[in-house]
């Protein structure tokens, strides 16, 4: 069932309100949360990550979207570009993409070798958990859609000129490569899913009801004063903890 503007809109004020909030909370007890959102091209990564933001202190939240690694870069080891982008006390840091693109978009690409792939399947859950154990709040999303729903907003961004910087040659091949995606997501999400940070999958065909569940997760995920529970009740057909086999979603889509 479908969300009428009007409620939408007023839904996800009050959800912003309630991240505001949480975030007063992040600032006074120095916590460090990091959220990572990766998912399809095109399943709406950019516009979560600005609807989450929208009201939060620029000061003290960070959003990080990496171009591709320099020369200097490629002969680093593989996490170290990442490691000055991680919160300090009392800042919530968004990797817009992440290490995680070892795991599906190098491979598939041909942007690292096989043993590259393999080390970094090895040592991710390690270095996640070191993140956490140092007292980082790691949160993970992947955003699933449909082939068809991906085939249409590609298109929209080639039509709509304020999308333009979107476009990537990643973007032209992304329909091509939809099984070789499909088979690396799904390697990824059983050998990545561990206590230390788990994933969240998010079935995103429904733009306007992904962003309020996905703000509304990320506030069930962080303890803060006075919060307004009657707005966190999950739609279980669009996102839920990760779990291989029946995960109380639809089957992500091959």
């Amino acid at each position: 069932m479908g969300i009428a503007k009007k409620d939408n809109d007023e839904l996800l004020l009050e959800l912003q309100i309630e991240l505001v909030k949480m975030q007063k909370h992040i600032i006074e007890q120095k916590q460090r949360v990091l959220v990572i959102f990766e998912g399809r091209d095109a399943a709406g990564k950019d516009g979560s990550i600005k609807r989450i933001v929208e009201y939060l202190s620029p000061r003290d939240t960070h959003v990080v979207a990496l171009s591709k690694p320099s020369e200097h870069e490629n002969g680093q080891w593989y996490f170290q570009r990442y490691i000055s982008h991680l919160p300090a006390e009392g800042e919530w840091v968004f990797f817009n993409r992440s290490w995680y693109n070892r795991a599906g978009v190098e491979p598939i690409m041909g942007f690292c070798t096989k043993s590259e792939y393999q080390r970094f399947m090895k040592n991710v859950n390690t270095f996640e958990t070191m993140l956490v154990d140092d007292g980082i709040t790691i949160i993970k999303y992947y955003l699933d859609i449909s082939k068809k729903e991906q085939k249409g907003r590609l298109l929209d961004r080639k039509n709509n000129p304020l999308k333009q910087w979107k476009i990537s040659p990643i973007d032209e091949i992304a329909q091509q490569k939809w099984a070789a995606y499909s088979k690396y997501r799904n390697s990824m999400l059983i050998k990545t899913n561990h206590s230390a940070a788990p994933w969240t999958v998010v079935h995103a065909n429904n733009k306007k009801l992904t962003h309020l569940n996905v703000i509304r997760d990320l506030l069930c995920k962080v303890n803060y004063p006075n919060k307004n529970k009657k707005l966190l009740q999950l739609d279980a057909d669009v996102i839920c903890t990760w779990k291989p086999g029946a995960n109380g979603l639809p089957t992500l889509e091959k």
